[in-house]
């Protein structure tokens, strides 16, 4: 079972070491590291390929999701995860587990035939890398398309997906793009007869990065109307009923 890392950057000089090294790093061998930078201007791929293990390509391109549907086209792995820069594996034998759950649970064809998605947990970590908190959402133990219905409930540096269910990004979509692309994935793998496994452990340290205020509205708006794409009008706006009801009783703001 082959695991492909897709690392996109663009003027990441000051956190690609540390994404680098975590990869390079694992203990288990059948991984390759894709770096898909879009012409960055600083020492982003000067660092970048200081560690020979991993494909550097440096192109311009036209925004975060067009690089990354770049790193699908180019991925060999039977499964495939995007961490991005500044992001970490929890541990060195973090690739070494997820394989070890998918043969051990599903048998050896699981590389390429049972698993849709393999998942785990996320750890958020200041820019020193230390332990800050467990992300907030976490995932179910039996994860589906209509699961995400409640937000994205896998973090996407902790979302292993085949190849054989993977779909290119909507480029329509400037800021959730992600969360669309993991519910048409997850319907693909249904649609397969395939099985999503959960890891049941850390498998990502997520860095801890405010967005702007602009951004953040911008991407609700964009989940909002994704929701209803994959679930409807109605049991979108009952569930962001749930989402205000929820937050104001927690005394916190909604997030989904």
């Amino acid at each position: 079972m082959k695991i492909s890392i897709i690392t996109v950057t663009y003027n990441a000089e000051a956190t690609i070491e540390r994404t680098m090294r975590s990869v390079a790093e694992q203990t288990y061998a059948a991984h390759e590291h894709l770096v898909i930078d879009g012409a960055s201007q600083d020492k982003t791929v000067e660092l970048a390929r200081q560690f020979p293990c991993a494909t550097v390509v440096s192109e311009p391109d036209e925004g975060l999701y067009d690089a990354m549907n770049k790193g699908l086209r180019l991925a060999t792995g039977d499964f495939i995860c995007f961490l991005n820069a500044g992001d970490t594996l929890h541990c060195k034998d973090t690739l070494a587990h997820i394989a070890a759950e998918a043969t051990h649970r599903w048998g050896e064809s699981a590389g390429t035939g049972d698993i849709a998605i393999l998942y785990g947990d996320t750890n958020i970590v200041d820019n020193k890398g230390d332990f800050l908190r467990p992300r907030r959402l976490t995932p179910p133990e039996h994860l589906t398309w209509r699961s995400f219905k409640e937000g994205m409930l896998v973090c996407h540096q902790a979302f292993y997906i085949n190849r054989q269910v993977a779909q290119p990004y909507d480029l329509t979509y400037r800021y959730s793009a992600d969360f669309d692309w993991c519910i048409r994935c997850m319907k693909e793998g249904e649609k397969q007869g395939m099985r999503n496994l959960y890891v049941k452990e850390p498998v990502a340290d997520y860095l801890n990065e405010g967005m702007t205020t602009a951004n953040h509205k911008a991407s609700l708006k964009e989940r909002f109307r994704i929701m209803v794409k994959h679930y409807g009008l109605l049991a979108t706006i009952l569930q962001h009923i749930w989402f205000i009801f929820r937050a104001i009783m927690k005394g916190g703001k909604v997030k989904n």
